[in-house]
């Protein structure tokens, strides 16, 4: 057998081993959790990059105010991202390894449209920030079942942050009253 082919299955062997992280938390839990956790980051990844895309492709008299208003909120989500990750893996679980991973556990819908209007980007994003709360809330639970109080802490970190985007998004995209507010 040459060097090279030894080399390979050496390699093939080794990644095989599984990553293996000390946790009280009883398989089914960490399996549990995991995928939850998992598909919530996945979430997020996508809602992410359909914050940069509004935010990348905006136009309007109000380009500033939502140019700066996306940014920050994907800088928020982004933020989630390596805690979400890490806590996956303190946990004993795994997580992403590639953006096809990624594609197939989001439940947030991309939006590939040349053009969308700024409204429609406060209102579809508004939408996808309600929904990524509403699937926090059921990780939360999750959490809760397998008696995983670090993790259901973060998860409640992130709701209050989710909603405060939702809130923001909502007041930017509402119109003046008859009063004028």
């Amino acid at each position: 057998m040459s060097k090279s082919t030894e080399a390979t299955r050496e390699m093939e062997r080794r990644q095989e081993i599984p990553l293996i992280t000390p946790t009280d938390l009883k398989a089914e839990a960490t399996r549990d959790i995991s995928g939850a956790m998992n598909a919530i980051l996945a979430d997020v990844f996508a809602l992410y990059l359909k914050t940069k895309n509004f935010h990348w492709h905006l136009s309007g008299p109000h380009f500033r105010d939502y140019h700066l208003l996306f940014d920050e909120q994907g800088d928020q989500l982004f933020a989630m991202t390596d805690p979400i990750a890490e806590r996956i893996r303190k946990l004993g679980g795994t997580t992403m390894r590639s953006i096809g991973h990624i594609a197939r556990l989001q439940r947030i819908a991309d939006n590939d449209a040349p053009y969308v209007e700024p409204e429609d980007m406060l209102a579809e994003l508004r939408e996808d920030n309600q929904t990524l709360a509403a699937r926090l809330r059921e990780a939360h639970g999750v959490c809760e079942e397998h008696d995983d109080v670090a993790t259901a802490s973060l998860i409640e970190v992130w709701i209050d942050e989710t909603e405060r985007r939702t809130w923001f998004l909502f007041e930017t995209a509402r119109r003046r009253d008859s009063t004028g507010h």
